[in-house]
């Protein structure tokens, strides 16, 4: 007999990213149309343990999804880390009654769903990261909006760095991967992109593209660097030490996870959210949401986590042809 899920809750962790409000609100609103209560978890696994919890309605998220950030707050918790520490989030689940958590983030997130999956709660995630290094979907919710947050800062510092003709070296975010920066690298016309899926030679992947952008009657170059590759700092040093430009550095930081999210985000967030409801509706459970090939997939948490997903290098070999040609500045 299949189980009526009476109560689910929802819950944000790890870093945040815009569009999360709006896979709350699809969430919320999904339970009211399926006659099922929802609870927000605020502050991630840590609140689960520390019953921090606020009942949703659609009052409480109407219009959330043009806001960036998430009005559930968000931390790391070490203490979910440890058997002790799970042990209370399962006990929070009893006690309000949940039978599912829909958990929202990356893929620090989606490990501690599983365990809280092996201990008896059914969950379901949804990829929400900057990054949009989910190997078991195409797009996670938030790369859209950093994109567009990164483009509009690195297009405002292109104007003074061609004023004044000099070297502009930006640090994006990426620690572990290079999406985001070889998208804006694209979008932005950079000289050079230093991603940390590929190894840094230095003198070609930047000092070479410099010369030739200069010997193509280009003087304003623009460096975008993924934080997991190397420091802006540092790269700012290494070109004034090898050709004695002095380069204006900037690194991007948190800006990037804030602002309202853009039509994409917030149109992904809303597909997830709902599908991630109806799951648990229709009996499936342990699944994260993703999309692949335009339309809304269910993959097993377990299968998810275990694949990864690889830069396209045919994207770098389209920034390398922009820029050896001195396209695109």
């Amino acid at each position: 007999m299949e189980k009526k899920i009476r109560r689910i809750g929802v819950l944000t962790s790890g870093g945040d990213s815009p569009g999360m409000n709006a896979a709350i609100r699809a969430v919320v609103r999904t339970s009211i149309s399926c006659g099922i209560d929802c609870v927000g978890i605020r502050r991630g696994w840590q609140g689960l343990i520390n019953s921090d919890f606020i009942p949703l309605n659609g009052e409480n998220v109407r219009h959330i999804q043009s806001r960036g950030g998430t009005i559930l707050y968000t931390a790391r918790s070490e203490e979910f880390m440890t058997e002790k520490g799970r042990e209370k989030a399962v006990s929070t689940c009893k006690m309000l009654g949940l039978d599912g958590i829909v958990a929202i983030g990356g893929d620090g997130t989606f490990r501690g769903a599983l365990e809280l999956s092996r201990l008896g709660i059914p969950v379901m995630g949804i990829p929400a990261t900057i990054d949009n290094d989910i190997g078991c979907t195409n797009y996670t919710i938030g790369f859209d909006t950093a994109c567009n947050t990164a483009i509009e800062c690195i297009d405002k510092l292109r104007d003074t760095m061609q004023s004044h003709e000099r070297c502009s070296v930006v640090e994006v975010m990426g620690r572990n991967a290079g999406f985001l920066a070889l998208y804006v690298g694209i979008a932005v016309g950079a000289t050079s992109v230093l991603v940390p899926e590929r190894e840094l030679d230095f003198q070609n992947d930047v000092i070479v593209r410099i010369q030739n952008s200069r010997l193509a009657g280009i003087t304003h170059f623009m460096v975008v660097v993924a934080e997991g590759a190397s420091s802006a700092i540092t790269i700012g040093e290494m070109i004034r030490d090898s050709i004695g430009m002095d380069p204006r550095v900037t690194v991007l930081g948190h800006i990037q996870r804030g602002g309202s999210p853009s039509g994409r985000d917030r149109e992904t967030a809303t597909r997830m959210g709902y599908c991630s409801v109806r799951a648990f509706a229709e009996g499936r459970e342990n699944n994260i949401i993703g999309t692949q090939e335009g339309g809304i997939v269910e993959i097993p948490i377990e299968e998810a986590l275990a694949m990864k997903k690889h830069l396209q290098m045919d994207r770098y070999h389209i920034l390398e042809a922009m820029s050896s040609s001195g396209a695109g500045k």
